[in-house]
């Protein structure tokens, strides 16, 4: 079914089983996000959680709503997320009608097309007018705003529905910028640079004009979902929440600034930016499960907040992973799919894995059918909207259940040869990757997993043959040979390319590399193909978490390190003596303070249900 509203949604969560009210009194200040993130790791992704009595603030707060592969598929009005992309695929795939009777039978469709485009109402059809404040009476206090993790600067916005309009006002813009609050009526307005959202503000800026803004909090969630769709430049979002909803977004116009809102919204925040004013935003706990670092952003001013009466403040936390954004980047992955088909035809489907945050890791099964295919469509990606600040790139073949990591993996340590089979690009990264030596800008790693066909090295050559060593070292070795080794775990020895992790107590510059050259001189190591090199206070226990720091740390070209026939890969923290010009951040950790707080109220939430 479709929603109309947040209101619709939350009921129906809660018919479904999938919502869970409290009423014990909790701090917007970290105590919400500590309990999300327990609640978000749990099996599925737990359930959304509404609560109805936060200190400070009249409004209750809903989080995790769409964290669960069932609240999405809700939330779309789908059984199943693949059944968007099959709908997609029917428009795709329409051919110029020939005769009468074939414009006959594409008339359905078409006349279900037209309900697609946002349709604007009065505004005495908009609940979010219900109630208005203007001037001095704003003030952002009286909205539930979370600070979710101990060093963020502050309280910050984390799920407004920004709506802007380029500078010669022909195209709208909705996106999700985060926006710390300064205080009653000013925030930033936290773009990244390769948004459309940024393209617009230069564009005003370059003229010298002030830029109005709108802020939806609270919208229906197709709407939702379609803010945080990388749709292409142009493309209006609210078109997209159209299609997924099969019903026109109504929108109304904003009391004091030029451009419309969904009309069924919780709150809005109407303002302005003005182009030459910027001011310091962050630090923010950001979703790669790291603090992003200070930078100057724009400044939003709010000259009215108009929203329903009693409404909801919908929120959310990013943070080491799983968190509620996994599910939303699922659904994109999904929906997406076959319009980069449209480019990239050979494509059969693809998996960004959860500890890969987006932009770190992609796998991509193709039907191979020329040599270096699998290159090509690396270097097609990397050059394709926001595939491009993808780091690193699996391809395999289409019989591979890119979603199945037990299959991926017997591919990557069976049949990859690591001397042969990498290819190493440079480009445009994201700004939140922490990796590279300097920001915006690092190496790319792509992993050719293909059956090798004839044309292309590989092809027949007898050399790479599968033999399993029997041989591999215990880990008690390998603490007796190094000191400084505070953990390992060696993976299954039933492969062609054995892999060991090792956390390692860094003390010194280039120790990695150093150690990766000590540990394969040792004989009693030879059998080991791969060994990667992680943080001392890494848990070796938990393959997740490797994999999480693996493609966070990861630069490729400079990480990788050859010795013979073996691999090191060292993913430890950069020093600047290394040549890293970055600042390091800090990983997200709660403090034990409210960790004590949250635990002590947990029972009179949830019972003696732990996730």
């Amino acid at each position: 079914m479709a929603f109309h509203s947040l209101k619709e949604f939350i009921e129906q969560l809660e018919q479904e089983g999938e919502l869970i009210r409290i009423q014990e009194p909790v701090s917007p200040i970290l105590e919400i996000s500590e309990i999300t993130d327990r609640v978000s790791k749990s099996p599925e992704g737990g359930k959304a959680l509404l609560f109805e009595n936060v200190e400070g603030s009249q409004m209750p707060v809903l989080i995790n709503a769409f964290g669960s592969t069932r609240r999405m598929n809700m939330a779309l009005g789908v059984s199943d997320i693949e059944d968007i992309p099959k709908e997609i695929e029917r428009y795709l795939k329409i051919a110029p009608p020939a005769t009468l009777m074939d414009k006959v039978k594409l008339l359905p469709l078409l006349l279900n097309a037209a309900h697609f485009p946002p349709k604007i109402v009065g505004a005495g059809k908009a609940l979010c007018q219900e109630v208005v404040h203007l001037g001095d009476d704003v003030d952002l206090g009286k909205i539930p705003v979370l600070q979710c993790w101990p060093n963020d600067a502050g309280r910050f916005i984390t799920f407004p529905i920004v709506i802007n309009r380029s500078a010669d006002d022909k195209l709208r813009n909705v996106g999700l910028y985060r926006m710390q609050v300064y205080d009653k009526n000013t925030t930033a307005m936290h773009w990244h640079i390769h948004k459309d959202g940024a393209h617009f503000f230069h564009e005003y800026r370059r003229q010298n004009k002030r830029m109005e803004v709108a802020v939806a909090i609270g919208a229906d969630p197709a709407v939702c979902y379609s803010a945080s769709a990388p749709l292409p430049y142009g493309i209006d979002e609210f078109l997209l929440a159209g299609f997924i909803r099969k019903a026109a977004v109504p929108l109304v116009k904003c009391k004091t600034v030029n451009l419309e809102v969904p009309a069924t919204a919780e709150i809005v925040l109407e303002g302005y930016i003005d182009p030459t004013e910027m001011r310091l935003e962050g630090p923010f706990g950001d979703h790669t499960g790291y603090y992003s670092q200070d930078g100057d952003y724009p400044v939003f001013h709010v000259t009215a907040v108009t929203h329903r009466k009693n409404p909801v403040y919908l929120t959310t936390i990013v943070g080491i992973p799983p968190q509620e954004d996994y599910y939303l980047g699922k659904a994109t992955e999904r929906i997406f799919l076959p319009l980069m088909r449209t480019q990239l035809p050979e494509i059969i489907d693809m998996d960004m894995p959860l500890e890969g945050v987006f932009h770190n890791s992609v796998i991509i099964s193709i039907d191979k059918r020329y040599p270096m295919q699998a290159r090509r469509m690396m270097s097609a990606l990397w050059g394709l909207g926001q595939m491009s600040f993808v780091k690193t790139i699996l391809v395999v073949d289409a019989s591979v259940d890119v979603h199945d990591t037990s299959a991926v993996l017997k591919v990557l340590l069976n049949q990859v040869d690591f001397n042969r089979d990498l290819f190493f690009s440079e480009g445009i990264l994201d700004v939140l990757n922490h990796g590279s030596d300097q920001a915006l800008y690092g190496s790319k790693l792509g992993i050719d997993a293909t059956t090798k066909i004839e044309g292309e090295p590989g092809f027949g050559d007898d050399d790479f043959s599968c033999k399993p060593s029997s041989h591999l070292p215990n880990p008690k070795a390998v603490f007796d040979r190094f000191q400084e080794v505070k953990a390992c775990r060696v993976l299954d020895g039933s492969v062609c390319n054995p892999v060991i992790f090792v956390a390692l107590d860094k003390t010194h510059p280039r120790q990695g590399p150093e150690f990766i050259d000590e540990f394969f001189k040792e004989p009693g190591f030879s059998a080991v193909s791969i060994l990667i090199v992680l943080e001392g206070h890494v848990d070796l226990e938990d393959y997740s978490v490797i994999m999480w720091k693996f493609f966070n740390n990861l630069d490729p070209k400079r990480d990788f390190h050859y010795v013979g026939e073996h691999l090191g890969i060292d993913v430890t923290q950069k020093l600047p003596e290394e040549g890293y010009k970055q600042d390091w951040p800090d990983e997200i950790v709660m403090s034990q303070e409210i960790k004590d707080q949250v635990e002590e109220k947990w029972v009179r939430m949830f019972g003696e249900v732990r996730p």
